[in-house]
């Protein structure tokens, strides 16, 4: 049986020193699932992606090996939080019995009725612990719920270093902030990659987006998403500096066929293979 948390949510494995081959640069990646996944779940969806990256980043002149980790989200979520949920006849006991056993995770919940995000600070602290546990990560790559962590997470670990604006809440609660930038050795993030993802609103998170994010972001969206509504993707790739932005012709999933992962490998090549300063002219010939 494997360990867990005192909430029920997977525990982070015992760190594993990973097998760089001879002559590559690790590069590490946070993995950050959408909602109702967890990572395991992630990562079996993203299994082909993580081959097609390895094997376009490993040749010369980067020689690097990317080591992708996949924490799962700390908040187990109710049957009556998945989307589409219908509750049947004496539903209300076996949804109770299923609390226990269900395998969905979210970074987060949202109060319908006030729009603030319920356990976001504890969700950023089990982003900081998986950063911890790998010793440090390079940059960071989420989905849909995930996606708009992820360029949360970049945002908070910028240099110089943003500040939250005072709060007239004294519950509002930003003590992940600094566990987050001890865990990357007070380092930024070089990229950010998010898939279906989107801007978050609370009156809270407003720091993180003013000024704009400056990490290095690309944007996958798809044109056929009916789960993440286009002006929300929109709302986030305004809010940071030169985003690169791929439509691709599908719905609310990470796209992992060869062509739209070499999208991938190409943008982030360019993080590694040109002087600073110069890949923002390239990146619109993806």
């Amino acid at each position: 049986m494997s360990a867990t948390t005192p909430n029920g949510a997977p525990a982070s494995q015992p760190k594993k020193t990973p097998q760089i081959p001879k002559g590559k640069t690790e590069l590490k990646i946070l993995m950050l699932h959408g909602y109702t996944q967890s990572g395991p779940l992630f990562s079996s969806k993203t299994k082909a992606l993580s081959k097609l990256l390895t094997k376009a980043l490993s040749p010369a002149p980067y020689n690097l090996h990317p080591t992708l980790i996949f924490p799962t989200a700390p908040h187990r979520l109710r049957p009556s939080d998945i989307p589409g949920y219908t509750p049947s006849d004496g539903a209300e006991g076996a949804e109770a019995e299923e609390d226990d056993e269900s395998d969905n995770w979210a970074w987060f919940r949202k109060d319908e009725a006030t729009g603030t995000y319920l356990g976001f600070e504890a969700g950023m602290r089990a982003v900081a612990t998986a950063i911890a546990d790998a010793g440090g990560v390079d940059g960071v790559c989420g989905f849909s719920q995930g996606g708009a962590v992820a360029a949360l997470v970049a945002s908070a670990l910028e240099k110089p270093h943003r500040e939250p604006a005072p709060s007239p809440s004294p519950e509002t609660d930003t003590s992940w902030l600094p566990l987050l930038r001890a865990a990357n050795n007070d380092a930024p993030l070089k990229f950010c990659v998010v898939y279906s993802g989107f801007y978050a609103p609370p009156p809270t998170l407003g720091w993180l987006y003013a000024p704009p994010i400056a990490t290095p972001t690309l944007h996958f969206l798809g044109s056929l998403d009916t789960v993440v509504e286009e002006s929300r993707s929109q709302g986030l790739v305004d809010r940071c500096v030169d985003p690169t932005v791929v439509v691709h012709p599908g719905g609310h999933y990470v796209p992992v066929a060869k062509d739209w992962v070499l999208v991938l490998a190409g943008w982030l090549r360019k993080r590694y293979d040109e002087p600073a300063g110069t890949a923002k002219k390239e990146e619109g010939n993806l």
